[in-house]
């Protein structure tokens, strides 16, 4: 199968020039990490727009706020390779590149500049038409604009490339390398959750559904990134659907579930002989080869509406790396602040990532994750979440959900 892939990278000389001033401490003449350390991060920074155009709009020039929030947190946490969610898809790339310059370049509340070479990103399947009835309400809805438009496209959107997804890297991406599973059906995954009326027992969707309906509610990407002389880090980008704003039959579960379950099924031998590509490349990850895990993943290992083994399938996975626990103050602060469903949580505060509504729920929970491969080195792991009072507090609130960050050897 072949589908539409849009590449967007630009390489270092056709970047603006790095400067002295954008140059961290900690970083070295060439603006990476000393010891050979390389920061992985992922960022659901809510930069999603109501209508087409509007992401490009606002981020054409240095003054909307939300967008100099985002670039503050990027700014303090200083990623070399960032994962970003919920950043507006257009196709010729001119979001990506006006945040770029009108914001990650120029020093935001006192964090210095940071700047990018490198940069991906690849159409959306959010807010694609699919000429198909997907909710079961008896009418399918193809304009953008009209009512229920979004809950029959492939990924809920109210335009394509609503809450599209970016990569920023210091470290150049092999473009000729990359691979993307925008069309991947549901359907051809072994097994698949695919959900069923409760009340008579009979398929959610119809056989001509399942012949169209993809997989991936956005997109899953895989981005080799060469990070020094040895084999490229695979960066495993995706955001799955959130497991909420289901009727009975609870498909949105089902889908997180197996949108997380893809990764898993891609970094095991033997097991993604199935999956295919957007240009019909057959087969999973390669063994032995080196990758990171990240995104908005939408789901908890032990709170909230989400399949129990949606994201534990990667976290207990034999060749992920999942005992990391990235934690920060802000957590446990925020969810003793705000009580509801936060007090009903087993899982420990300090570990979640995001700040949903409180009653009657979800509350706060983890869902970002950042999982490297067993034999990465980790040299450390946090959220980006300050206590309240400490600098970067504000502008992390401007989103929903917290940077995550890895550093790796």
């Amino acid at each position: 199968m072949t589908g539409p892939r849009t590449l967007l990278a630009l390489s270092a000389a056709a970047a603006l020039l790095w400067s002295a001033a954008a140059v961290p401490a900690s970083a070295d003449h060439g603006g990476h990490r000393p010891g050979g350390e390389v920061r992985f991060a992922t960022f659901n920074a809510s930069l999603n727009r109501p209508q087409e155009g509007g992401l490009v709009a606002d981020l054409s020039t240095p003054h909307a706020a939300q967008a100099q929030d985002a670039a503050e947190v990027i700014q303090r946490t200083r990623p070399d390779v960032l994962l970003v969610n919920e950043f507006d898809y257009d196709s010729e790339g001119r979001a990506a590149r006006l945040f770029q310059r009108n914001y990650l370049s120029h020093g935001q509340n006192g964090a210095e500049p940071i700047h990018y070479p490198y940069r991906y990103t690849a159409p959306s399947n959010t807010g694609v038409a699919s000429g198909l009835d997907l909710d079961n309400d008896g009418r399918t809805v193809t304009e953008p604009g009209q009512g229920g438009y979004g809950d029959d496209a492939y990924g809920f959107g109210a335009f394509p490339g609503q809450y599209g997804m970016v990569v920023y890297s210091r470290y150049p991406i092999d473009t000729g390398a990359v691979r993307t599973f925008q069309t991947f059906r549901w359907a051809d995954m072994p097994g698949a959750l695919l959900p069923t009326d409760p009340q008579t027992g009979e398929p959610f969707y119809s056989d001509e559904e399942l012949e169209r309906l993809r997989l991936s509610s956005k997109s899953h990407w895989d981005i080799p990134v060469r990070t020094g002389r040895g084999k490229p880090v695979h960066l495993l980008a995706a955001h799955p659907t959130p497991p909420s704003f289901d009727g009975p039959e609870r498909r949105n579960v089902a889908r997180n579930h197996d949108e997380n379950r893809f990764f898993a099924d891609y970094v095991s031998p033997g097991r993604g002989g199935y999956i295919y590509d957007d240009e019909g490349r057959r087969g999973g990850l390669r063994p032995g080869a080196r990758f990171v895990i990240a995104g908005d993943l939408n789901a908890d290992p032990n709170d909230g509406d989400g399949h129990p083994d949606a994201t534990r399938q990667l976290l207990e996975h034999r060749r992920v790396n999942g005992g990391l626990l990235p934690a920060s103050e802000g957590g446990p602060q925020a969810a003793a602040a705000q009580g509801g469903a936060n007090t009903g949580h087993t899982g420990d505060p300090a570990h979640d990532t995001a700040d949903f509504g409180d009653v009657p729920g979800p509350g706060n929970l983890r869902v970002d994750y950042v999982l490297p491969s067993r034999g990465l080195p980790v040299r450390g792991t946090g959220v980006f979440w300050p206590a309240a009072g400490e600098p970067g507090a504000e502008a992390a609130a401007a989103s929903d959900h917290h940077l995550v960050w890895l550093d790796v050897r």
